[in-house]
Order: C-alpha cells, then sequence, then structure tokens
C-alpha cells in the first residue's frame, strides 16, 4: 500500500521497499510459496500472500501459470471458507492477473455486510469480516466503485457509528481497520477525532497498542502483542492521506 499509493516521505518508501525485498528473499523469490501451492492445490494462503508482491513487481512465472490454472477451476472456487476471505482469494487472483473474472456481486451479497442486517447486531469478529469485506472488493481503496451501492449506503449510516463504539471501548486496531473502511469509500464519513485519539494512544517509540490494556514491558513480547495494529495504522494512514491529497488510485 505504502509503494502503491506513494504518499509517503523518501524514508518511508525506502523501508517498504527494503522490507518486501527481505520478505521476498525469505520466500526464495517466490520459490516457497509456489512448492507450497504445488504440494496443497486446495489452499488459498499461497495465492493470497502472493498478490501483495505481485502488486510490488515481485513475479514468479510458474506461479503465476499455477494461480491461473487452479482459478479456472470449480475445485478451487469452491472451497469451503469464510465469505469475506473467498473475497480475499478472487481479490488476490485479480491482482496477480487482472484479466481474471468473476462474478463480485453474487460474492459480495454473500457476506454479512452484504445482507445490510441489522448494525446493532455486529460484534468484534463480525467488524473485522465487515472490514475485510470491504478491503477485497475495493482493492484495499484502489477500486471505490467495487463496493454495490446498497453496501455503501449502509455504511455511510453505520460506519461512523461503529468507529464511535469501537473507539469508546479502546479497541484501538478495530478502529484503525474501520478507518482503512473509510477511506475506501467514495465520500469518507467518519469523525477525524478518531484520527486524534489514535494519535493519542500512540506510544512515544511509535508502538500501536491493539486495545487500552497495558502493554507488555517485555519489548518482544509487546512488538508480538501489537505487531498487527502497527500494520493497520500504515495501511489507514496510506490510504486516508492518498484520498485525502486526491492522489489518483493505481488499479491492477
Amino acid at each position: 500500500m505504502v509503494l502503491r499509493e506513494g504518499v509517503a516521505g523518501p524514508g518511508e518508501l525506502l523501508a517498504a521497499q527494503e522490507l518486501l525485498d527481505f520478505a521476498w528473499g525469505q520466500l526464495r523469490a517466490g520459490d516457497s510459496l509456489f512448492d507450497r501451492q504445488v504440494r496443497h492445490p486446495m489452499l488459498t494462503d499461497p495465492v493470497e500472500l502472493y498478490a501483495h508482491f505481485a502488486r510490488g513487481g515481485y513475479r514468479h512465472r510458474q506461479l503465476d501459470e499455477l494461480a491461473a490454472h487452479l482459478g479456472s477451476l470449480d475445485s478451487f472456487r469452491a472451497i469451503e471458507m469464510m465469505q469475506n476471505r473467498r473475497l480475499a482469494v478472487a481479490n488476490a487472483q485479480r491482482v496477480i492477473d487482472p484479466g481474471y473474472r468473476c462474478d463480485w456481486a453474487a460474492l459480495a451479497a454473500d457476506t454479512w455486510l452484504g445482507a445490510t442486517p441489522e448494525p446493532w447486531m455486529i460484534n468484534w469478529m463480525t467488524g473485522y469480516n465487515v472490514t475485510h469485506t470491504v478491503f477485497h472488493l475495493t482493492d484495499w481503496g484502489s477500486r471505490p466503485d467495487g463496493l454495490p451501492e446498497p453496501l455503501a449506503d449502509y455504511l455511510a449510516t453505520w460506519l461512523p457509528v461503529w468507529a464511535d463504539i469501537w473507539q469508546e471501548v479502546g479497541q484501538w486496531d478495530l478502529l484503525g481497520e474501520l478507518l482503512i473502511v473509510d477511506a475506501c469509500l467514495r465520500q469518507p464519513v467518519c469523525d477525524p477525532g478518531s484520527w486524534q485519539q489514535l494519535a493519542r494512544v500512540q506510544h512515544e517509540d511509535g508502538l500501536m497498542p491493539r486495545d487500552s490494556e497495558p502493554v507488555s514491558p517485555d519489548p518482544h513480547q509487546a512488538f508480538k502483542d501489537n505487531e498487527h495494529t502497527a500494520v493497520v495504522a500504515v495501511v489507514a494512514g496510506t490510504v486516508t492521506l492518498s484520498r485525502s491529497l486526491g492522489v489518483a488510485r493505481a488499479t491492477v
């Protein structure tokens, strides 16, 4: 996201590139993902993970071919999983192969968000499911029109309410994900005060706590407990800044 949006400073862009280079090296330039996908063709995580590297310009020809083949199989498309996860696989296929086609409206309709249900029934886990439904339908904000109009209208009404609720109870990780959703909409709707709150809870060393519980004094444990929130904060800040600056999204 940092490299795609291009709104970070030179230091942040360099850090993002170096992190991707390192991770790609750890995966043996994609060979590890390819080997795993060959041995376990009904697993989707190799394709899902590879998509993030493909977005950054790292390609593995054999894995490209294998992903295209698997994506054409009824068996692969019918793997049983959470509906928002099915969207994740479809979006990964779309990132890897821009020619990939599927019924996005049908996939969206099968999710909890797609039912535009009673908003007060949402719980903590469903909140994350909602956010990921939006992430994959819009490819993390690059395709805001990928969100069907009824879902966009529903979120325009209830997203600010949910953000207020999880801000009130100090669930900073989920609040950050909801702010990413806000930046994926055609028009953001959340109160900017939520960003001010996140800035207030960030530690001086940069750590972004996942919730309002005390952070472990052990640096290793503190990192493990809060590493996901660091990623959430980077993505939220990047996509929101890009949106506020009016940067044209690059679709793949």
